[in-house]
């Protein structure tokens, strides 16, 4: 079973990457949450889930040890395959996808291309108590609802929800103690650049 990878990048895409490990290339499907923290680099470090079925093996790699065990998670429910779990780690970042969970938020959950209703409902209802053992990121002393509300803001202003987010989580955590009036001001100041 392998469990992590630190190799050459030869080759990534927003849902794949190929390493070279000491002259192998694995290909490792990736979320695109792990392709922007790992793009630009020559060198990637991944904490590896490996994927064994009767006629194939996959690897699928995740920056943190938080993003692989809510993949983990994910792929625990009942019609969830590594594709969806993929496409909600591409679309919510893993604490905002925890607390989304945690919280009940289907909107939020279905806000993801390609996740319905019914899906969002058993993720909540079979990972509601479970997600809590996942680690936190590194936005931990950050109130969920200053964040929050200052992207749900941003967004009715009309930038692009996933841009907002992750604008306001870099402000947050270079400055943890901003009030939501600071924290919106600065993240208009960084989306009109």
């Amino acid at each position: 079973m392998i469990g992590f990878l630190t190799g050459k990048i030869i080759s990534s895409k927003p849902t794949k990457v190929m390493l070279d490990v000491n002259g192998v290339g694995y290909i490792v499907g990736i979320s695109i949450n792990t392709f922007e923290k790992i793009s630009g680099k020559e060198i990637a470090s991944l904490f590896i889930h490996t994927s064994v079925k009767e006629d194939s093996i996959s690897l699928f790699g995740f920056h943190s040890e938080a993003e692989k065990e809510m993949f983990e998670l994910l792929i625990s429910v009942s019609g969830i395959g590594p594709k969806i779990a993929l496409s909600l780690l591409s679309g919510i970042q893993t604490d905002d996808l925890k607390n989304a969970i945690q919280s009940s938020d289907i909107s939020r959950i279905i806000a993801v291309p390609g996740i319905g209703r019914k899906t969002a409902e058993r993720l909540v209802l079979e990972l509601k108590t479970k997600v809590d053992q996942i680690k936190e990121e590194g936005v931990l002393a950050i109130p969920l609802s200053v964040k929050s509300e200052a992207v749900s803001a941003l967004s009715t202003l009309g930038y692009n929800s996933k841009f907002a987010d992750n604008v306001v989580r870099n402000i947050l955590q270079t400055q943890p103690t901003l009030s939501l009036e600071e924290l919106i001001k600065k993240a208009l100041g960084e989306l009109n650049r």
